[in-house]
Order: C-alpha cells, then sequence, then structure tokens
C-alpha cells in the first residue's frame, strides 16, 4: 500500500504518458565535499530507463536536433564524512536551444515522490518546457536512493504483487495483524538489501547533492524548478543554502508546517475534493453522467463499490484480482489530472459490471508496475525518504483512535489514508524531524504556485509554504483549476508568469490569480 506521502506525490510522472492498455554543511556554504566538485562528467547519449527508472525506450531526438545527454556523478554516501565512501548519481540534460551568449545556465527539475526518477520523467515532459530550454540546459536527476542513483531496494515483483494485493484498510483484529505483519516484511526486507544505504536518503542529503551538481556543472547559483515533494526538497535547499537560490519555482506545493498525521488528513480532505469536482463534472454535462445521477450518487455507487470489492474482490489483470486497496488507489491515480476522469469514468462503469482491469491498471500506474509486472523502485525509494525524514511513528491504536476524523474528511479515501500511517512502524532508521524546515533568510525570491483543486498538495500549503519561506522570499500565485500542480496543465497565465520569472527575471506580484 503506499505511504500517505506516496499518494501525496508520487503520481505527478505517471500522467506525462498514458498506460499501454489504455493508450552535511553550514548553510549559505557549497555543499561539496574532498575533490568532488572538481569532477568531471562523461555525457552520453542516453540508454532505455533501467526497471527501477520504469523502464521503457531511450529518449527520443530533441526537437531540431540533438539528443537528451546522460551522465553519472559521484556523492559522499555520508555527508558527515565527505571524504569517505561515495554514491553514483544519475543525471540527464538537453543543452540550451538558443544563442550561447543569452544561456543562463543550468536548471534542474524535481517531478516529487519522493522516488519519481527525474532521469526517466524529464524527457517526458520535455516538449513543455521548450521556450525554458531556449536559455537553460534543462536537468534532471535521479535523487539518492532512487532510479539508477544508487537505488533502494526491498522486494521482488512476485513479493510486491502479494504486498498490494493486502487489505490496507482492516476492519478487525485479524486484519490488522495482517497489515502489520506485511509493513514489518517489507520493512524488514528494505533493511536485508539496503542496510548500508538507508540511514543517507534524508531530503537534507538530496539537498547537499544538489548543491554539489550545481557546483560540478559550473553554476554560481541553483536555479530550481520543483514539483510535489520536489518543493519539499527545493525549500530544504534553500534553507540551507539561502545565497545559492537563483530563480526558483515551486509546483504542487507541499505544506512544510505540518506533521506527517496532518498531511494525511490534509489528502483526505483534497481527495475528497478532487472526487467531488470530478462527480460535478460528470453530472454537469448535458448527456447523463454514466456512473451517477447526482454528486451524492456517484459517491454512493463508489462507496458501495468498495465495500462490496472488500468481500468479494473483481476480476483485475490475471493473475490479479482488484481489492478494495487497488481500486482505492486506481482512483486516486485518476484524480491526479483532469486528462483522466474519463478513465476513471471507463474503469468505474467496468468495474460496476464486474470487471476490474481498468481500475487495476490505474492502481499499477500509481504503484510503479508496468505491463510487464516489473516494478520500478519508487514505493521502496519514497519509504525509505519519508521514513528517514518523519520523526512521528504511529501506532495502530493511535490510527483507530483518529479515524472518525479521517472518516469525516472522506467517506472514500479517509480509512486508506489514516491506516498508511503505520508504514514507518518498525523502521530500522529513526525519522529527522517533526517537519522540514524551509526558512530561507536572504535567498532570492521564489514564486509558490498552488493549484485550488489539488488533490495531492491541497491549495492552502502553498501560502504555508511561502510564509515559511520567509518575508521577501516566497511569492504566491493561485491557479483555479484541477489536478496535480499547475505548469502542465498549460495554463497560459500560469506558464507567462512562471516563463517570465524564470528566463527574465520578472517576479509577479505577490497574490496574482490565474483561472
Amino acid at each position: 500500500m503506499p505511504k500517505p506521502s506516496r499518494i501525496r506525490t508520487a503520481a505527478l510522472a505517471a500522467t506525462a504518458v498514458l498506460l499501454p492498455a489504455l493508450a552535511a554543511g553550514c548553510a549559505g556554504e557549497d555543499g561539496g565535499g574532498a575533490d568532488l566538485p572538481r569532477q568531471e562528467l562523461g555525457w552520453k547519449d542516453c540508454p532505455a530507463p533501467s526497471r527501477e527508472q520504469g523502464g521503457g525506450d531511450s529518449p527520443s531526438p530533441l526537437p531540431g536536433g540533438g539528443t537528451w545527454q546522460c551522465a553519472t556523478m559521484k556523492a559522499p554516501l555520508d555527508w558527515d564524512r565527505p571524504k569517505g565512501d561515495t554514491i553514483d548519481l544519475a543525471l540527464i540534460r538537453a543543452k540550451a536551444s538558443g544563442d550561447s551568449d543569452r544561456r543562463i545556465g543550468s536548471l534542474f527539475f524535481n517531478f516529487g515522490g519522493p522516488g519519481v526518477s527525474g532521469v526517466a520523467g524529464l524527457p517526458a515532459f520535455g516538449a513543455d518546457y521548450a521556450k525554458l530550454r531556449t536559455r537553460y540546459d534543462l536537468v534532471g536527476f535521479d535523487p539518492r536512493g532512487v532510479g539508477r542513483s544508487t537505488p533502494v531496494r526491498c522486494q521482488n515483483d512476485q513479493q510486491l504483487d502479494a504486498y498490494y494485493q493486502q487489505d490496507a484498510t482492516p476492519d478487525d483484529s485479524a486484519e490488522r495483524n495482517a497489515l502489520l505483519d506485511d509493513t514489518k516484511e517489507f520493512n524488514e526486507a528494505c533493511e536485508k538489501n539496503s542496510k548500508k544505504l538507508l540511514p543517507h536518503v534524508r531530503t537534507t542529503d538530496a539537498a547537499r547533492d544538489l548543491d554539489l551538481m550545481r557546483q560540478v556543472l559550473g553554476d554560481d547559483t541553483l536555479h530550481y524548478f520543483g514539483f510535489s515533494y520536489g518543493t519539499e526538497l527545493g525549500g530544504v535547499y534553500a534553507h540551507l543554502f539561502p545565497k545559492k537560490v537563483g530563480r526558483a519555482v515551486f509546483d504542487a506545493v507541499v505544506d512544510p508546517t505540518q506533521t506527517p498525521e496532518q498531511g494525511s488528513l490534509g489528502q483526505a480532505k483534497g481527495f475528497q475534493l478532487a472526487l467531488d469536482n470530478y462527480a460535478e463534472d460528470c453530472v454537469s454535462r448535458v448527456e447523463d453522467c454514466p456512473v451517477g445521477d447526482t454528486v451524492k450518487d456517484v459517491e454512493n455507487r463508489i462507496k458501495t463499490l468498495l465495500k462490496d470489492l472488500d468481500r468479494k474482490p473483481l476480476r483485475g489483470v490475471f493473475p490479479r484480482e482488484l481489492t478494495q486497496t487497488a481500486a482505492t488507489s486506481g482512483i486516486a491515480q485518476a484524480l491526479y489530472s483532469k486528462n483522466f476522469w474519463e478513465y476513471l469514468t471507463e474503469g468505474l462503469l467496468l468495474a460496476y459490471d464486474g470487471d476490474g482491469q481498468v481500475l487495476m491498471l490505474l492502481s499499477d500506474m500509481l504503484n510503479g508496475r508496468d505491463e510487464n509486472g516489473e516494478y520500478s523502485n519508487i514505493n521502496a525509494a519514497n519509504v525509505a525518504i519519508s521514513c528517514a525524514d518523519d520523526k512521528p511513528r504511529y501506532s495502530p491504536m493511535h490510527v483507530t483512535r483518529e479515524l472518525p476524523g479521517f472518516r469525516a474528511a472522506s467517506g472514500v479515501f479517509g480509512d486508506y489514508l489514516a491506516w498508511g500511517m503505520v508504514s514507518c512502524a518498525g523502521w530500522p532508521v529513526p525519522g529527522a524531524a517533526d517537519r522540514p524546515d524551509v526558512s530561507a533568510p536572504g535567498s532570492a525570491p521564489i514564486l509558490v504556485i498552488g493549484n485550488t483543486g489539488d488533490p495531492a498538495t491541497p491549495y492552502e500549503g502553498a501560502r504555508r509554504m511561502a510564509q515559511a519561506l520567509g518575508k521577501g522570499v516566497g511569492v504566491e500565485l493561485t491557479y483555479k483549476g484541477q489536478g496535480h500542480g499547475a505548469y502542465d496543465s498549460k495554463n497560459t497565465c500560469v506558464q507567462g508568469a512562471v516563463n517570465a520569472y524564470l528566463l527574465d527575471g520578472k517576479v509577479p506580484k505577490a497574490g496574482t490569480v490565474c483561472s
């Protein structure tokens, strides 16, 4: 079952391409240790993504000629021992397409998760950033523990198939014990297969890696575009290295003021809002909504489906069944983008007729499973990074006590997100803090974009991030839209504001609203 942080952020990159079946240093100082900032990277044409990155084909040639180039950078395993063991970090770039005398530098991207491969993700979104490429080299990377960057490894494909078939919303003591046993088994597999790496995958480690990348690529300041969890990574970087922040944009913003529990509860409200918006859109059309006559009817039918699946799963993608948990995660996946709402309608209609295949495929998409039954390491990395970051550990007793509040927030997603809080129980590495520190006095302005219809990173988080960054640093922009994030919605107002800042340094007025 995906952790709460996973459902919050990880599906952004998945929306780039439809499923085939559906068609340590002080703040302000450089982060590099030893001679690593002076290393030279051997850029080469990119190979096909590894299975840990999600598989697939090599990146297509760039418009106008040229190719995506990949390289591997060395970084300290332990930033407290910068001259000790090193790990490999995978990078990808598309060199600037414009005149060299107008080139600003590198623009680094992180697409969230934690656990999303930037090396695989950036080419998928590349066309959206063509204008930015006129003045920047576009640079993506797999954060430590992700994809080709010394990946965290936990369970194999067969074990993960069984893991995702579990009942993640237990109704009695036997089901609770089974969930806890499955969680324990997964966490122990992570410790067995990645023990040396697990203490060193915190977001603070990734932020120091990011500053090392800046140095290696020869940039005086870090120009950055972070989405979803990538906004948290960007905020932590700004806290550690405020004087190194160049032009930065945060989109689909994580609320840095919340504990993991508060974040999960906020997600329950956010996904419920997105489901309400989906239902309202469906029933407001001229033709009849095929999945319900009213918003309440749409949601009641979904609740009934989930209740029925708890008793008797449907056939899914052979030989697996569509369980209550798989259906819930499939519905959540479809709410990440308005472009996926038609697939949610199709999946629900088929499920009501006894066929769970489409909802199962959507669930697979969230969990990083391809059509060949191979999993990326997105879930392993997500759990490892989240549990290393988050200090709280929630017991079954605590979850049971808080269930009424989660159910009030969402009758569809409440139980699912509440029980997800036990994912870090028994994790072998202690969590770092209750909340990330993103205060960045002295930083250049950071554009912070909130989407009023965002299910995974609710809109309120953008204002709190802007405030937490500090006066004169966080500049909030509101997008009145649907789905996870704003820039890739192709809204001309949002893209115009972002492009004007990144390309020309024009900071939009705080409080700007785009519809």
